[in-house]
Parts: structure tokens; sequence; C-alpha cells
């Protein structure tokens, strides 16, 4: 199969000498790239685009000229992209598509549809090629090219195989060899496994300040992302980091994420993230990161929202404090056995109390992150976990509470809800958001005790929550009043104020 894009978009009016300079460049294969992150939603917070600046920087450091387009800020997104289009006349337009859809039962937000009017514009101005990347499409590619109408993507580490793809559209050469390449062609689709690229030691930490408006990202107390490995070994029946990431890890050097974290700090990105699929998995190699992050002394407030109780000790902690922890999350959706053992989270609720009573002992702000409805669940074991929130959990922690489990396929979770006969829609039809909640409890019920338990306990949370339409103005709110991430350790004062306002929150 070979597949031979337009290369020249449609220039915009411009001196004859640099429209000449322009095609001398295109000859010495140099490519006019531009990459637009479409992501706009800021619930609970803006997402600095990783993905998105770490692809452009390869690009950019295989030679060729790079703009990155950011509409998470945009009030006219249409407009932006004109405005980019005829500013950079680009040779190859990269579409980054971060998230499907929100997952959230109660108030679902689909956003694919709104990649049809981006798209729209790009073609009315262009005819350069279009290519989809970023997370949401590693996870159903087919599905969106069909959808958008596009014919070609990027799956996986995008800023090994988009510099690649650069290649030889600039040379004009069949690239549907190439790993990571998906393609859909007179309705056929190929898609060929992502590039695996085995340790990736150096940790990448984009220049965010070249690619990204990071002062608007601050203002609403946003944190820069950074990862110390990729991949996933653990097996829930719901998740798709292995889809995305890989089932094998790949450790950056816990020396290189020292040094990556510094650069961010120094350039006035000292609210830094971790954003692995787990932290604290390896347990042997996160230590080696916050043993090289104490070491190294930079000043920066660091944040993992993804740690998981079977790997958490003492220790650790004492480690992720020394190194400058500021807030933490462990990811249990659960404090019944029944259940995790449904989503197939590979502990016990043992774990989880244990890890409570870890969490008393220290000092650091923590968020509980529970799932709710999952296989297994009934209202018993919903009061279950409840009781353990209520009881176990300091009342300094924030507690977030989501109803509902969004089904993707080839999961675990769309295998089991098709053997209970609550799903029938085939897989190339669930690109809309789907959700499993178990048969043995009723939504209705088990959201009203949640509501229950979060009229006494002011430092609880639901997605509701975090889709409040006041809670961008209390981000910006919060920064210019001295706030500091993560804003969730302040939820029960939040709470209380707004509801002293009269909210119902």
């Amino acid at each position: 199969m070979e597949f031979h894009g337009t290369l020249t978009g449609t220039l915009a009016p411009g001196p004859t000498c640099f429209i000449d300079s322009l095609q001398a460049l295109r000859k010495k294969g140099i490519m006019n790239v531009l990459i637009i992150c479409t992501n706009q939603s800021a619930f609970p917070m803006p997402v600095m685009p990783i993905g998105a600046c770490m692809v452009a920087e390869a690009a950019e450091r295989a030679g060729h000229r790079v703009s990155v387009l950011d509409l998470m800020f945009e009030h006219d997104p249409a407009r932006a992209i004109a405005s980019a289009i005829r500013r950079s006349i680009p040779d190859v337009i990269g579409i980054s598509v971060r998230n499907i859809d929100n997952n959230d039962m109660r108030g679902p937000a689909f956003f694919i549809p709104g990649l049809l009017p981006l798209i729209k514009t790009i073609r009315s101005l262009t005819e350069a090629p279009i290519v989809l990347g970023g997370a949401a499409l590693t996870v159903m590619p087919e599905e969106i090219l069909r959808y958008t109408g596009t014919s070609l993507a990027v799956l996986g580490d995008g800023e090994v195989t988009f510099p690649l793809l650069l290649e030889r559209l600039s040379r004009g050469e069949p690239f549907d060899d190439l790993p990571g390449i998906a393609l859909l062609l007179a309705g056929e689709f190929q898609a060929n496994p992502p590039a695996s690229t085995g340790s990736s030691n150096d940790c990448m930490a984009p220049y965010y300040q070249q690619w990204i408006d990071v002062r608007s990202y601050r203002s609403q107390l946003s944190t820069a992302p950074l990862q110390t490995k990729l991949g996933c070994q653990f097996q829930c029946s719901y998740c798709t980091y292995r889809k995305i990431e890989g089932s094998t890890y790949r450790f950056s050097d816990p020396l290189q994420v020292a040094e990556a974290a510094a650069r961010l700090a120094s350039s006035g990105l000292r609210d830094i993230e971790f954003v692995d699929s787990v932290f604290n998995a390896p347990y042997d190699h996160a230590m080696a990161v916050c043993e090289a992050l104490t070491r190294s002394r930079t000043r920066a407030r660091f944040q993992s929202l993804e740690l998981n109780p079977i790997c958490f000790d003492d220790a650790l902690l004492t480690a992720m404090e020394q190194a400058g922890f500021v807030g933490i999350g462990l990811t249990v959706e659960s404090a019944s056995d029944e259940v995790l053992q449904g989503l197939r989270k590979g502990f016990t609720a043992g774990h989880v109390h244990a890890a409570a009573e870890i969490v008393r002992r220290h000092h650091l702000p923590c968020v509980w992150i529970f799932l709710l409805g999952g296989p297994g669940e009934t209202e018993g074991t919903v009061r279950e976990t409840l009781r353990f929130a209520e009881t176990a959990i300091r009342p300094q922690d924030a507690v977030f509470f989501n109803i509902g489990i969004r089904v993707y396929p080839g999961t675990g979770l769309e295998s089991i809800a098709r053997k209970q006969g609550l799903l029938s829609l085939p897989s190339s039809e669930m690109l809309a958001p789907v959700f499993y909640v178990s048969p043995d409890v009723d939504v209705s019920r088990i959201s009203q005790l949640v509501k229950n338990s979060m009229d006494r306990h002011m430092n609880f949370m639901s997605g509701d929550s975090l889709n409040f339409r006041f809670l961008p103005a209390i981000h910006r709110a919060g920064y210019w009043l001295g706030l500091r991430s993560p804003l969730w350790k302040h939820t029960r004062f939040i709470r209380r104020g707004l509801r002293f306002a009269g909210m119902d929150v």
C-alpha cells in the first residue's frame, strides 16, 4: 500500500521571495509543521499537553519548522486555526486528541464530534496532510478515523514515529511500513504495532514555554506533567493504559528525572505532577526517583495522584516527603474485596485499610479516588466503601467518588458486560460513551447514598463537584490569593464557603 498526500498547502499571500525560499526548504527535506492541541476540557483543571509538546520538540530536533496551536484557552477555535495556518503555511498538520470523552456517566461529554468543524476549517484553507495522534487515537484508532473522515494517524510514542513519518512525507516515499502508523484507505483499515524503544533512559521534559501559554495554565493552578516511565503491568479490567503505553515498563533514569524536574523548576514551573500510570510500581524505581530528587535539592512541589496501595509503605512516604512532594493520590476504586476482584485491581481491601493507616502516620495531603458500580458491586459493598471513607480517611484529606465505569473495546470490562447481557453494541459503535454499572445496584439509590455521605463530610466530592461551572473561577481566585496546587486539599473549606453562599455543592 502506498499513500502520497498533497504536500503543498494553500499559500497565504506573501512576498514571492518568501514562497521561493519555502519551496527550497521543502526540497531539502525541511517541512513546516503545525500541531494543533484540540483539548478544551478545563475540568477539573486544564492539563498541559505533554505529548503534543514532546512530539513538537522531536520534530524540531529532526530539522523541521514546528509551531503549536493550543486550543485550551481559545474562544474561537476556527479563527485561531485559520490564523495559524495562514501564518505557518504548513506542509503537514498534526491534530492531537487527548480524550474520547470525560468518563463521567452522570454528566457525559463526547469530545470527538468537536473535531469535525476543526477539520472542516483546515480543509477550507489547505490540502496539507492531516495526521491524528494522541492517547485517544491509540485507544480507538479505526473508529476515530472513520468518524472524522481522515485517513492517517500515529499510534503510541508519537515523538518516535512522527519524525520518521515527516521524513517519508518530505521525500514523497511510502510510509505504510512505519511502526505506529494507522491508515484508512478505500475503506480498509491498517494499523502497525507502535514502536517499542525499550528503556527510555532520557526523561523527556518538554520546554512548555516554547509551545503553549504557560501563564494561563498556571493561573488555573495547573501542574507541569512529567513521567518517570512508560508502560503498565497491572491488568485492571476497565483500563486502557496497557493499550496506550504497552505492558512492559520503559524506565527513565532517576538522575535524568531529577534533571528534568530541575529544568522545569528553573523555568518557573515549580508545581510538577508525575503522570505515570502508577507512580510507585515498581517500588524500587519510585524510591530511586525520590532519592534522586532529594539529592538534587530541586525547589519544586511534586505530586502524584496515581499511587497503588500494594507498593505502599512508610519508607515510600518518608522518601516522598523528603523529595518535596506536597500531595499524593491513592486510586483504590473500592474498599470491598468483591469489587476489587471484579475490577482486577490486584490488591485487597486489607491493602486499602493498611494504606489508610500509613497515610495517618505522615503529613502529606492525600486524595482518595473511588469508582463505584463495578463488577460485583451491591448496595452492601457501596456501604462498605462509604464506611471506610467516613471512618478510616483523615478529615483533612479529600475523597472523590465516581459512579459508573466507561467501557472501552478490548478491555476485560467489555467481556464482563457482554456476558452479563448489559452490552449488545458492536465494538465499532462504542466510540460514543458507553458505561457499565453492576446489575446488582440501583444508580439512583447509590447516588443518594453518596450524596448523604457528602452532606456529612465536607471533604468528600463526586463527579458533579468536578463539573461545577464555577470551578475555573475558583482556581483563578485561589491562584491570586496565593494558594498553590493541589487545590483539592482545601476541599472542605471550599465546600463550606460555597454552601454558606447558598450553593448546594
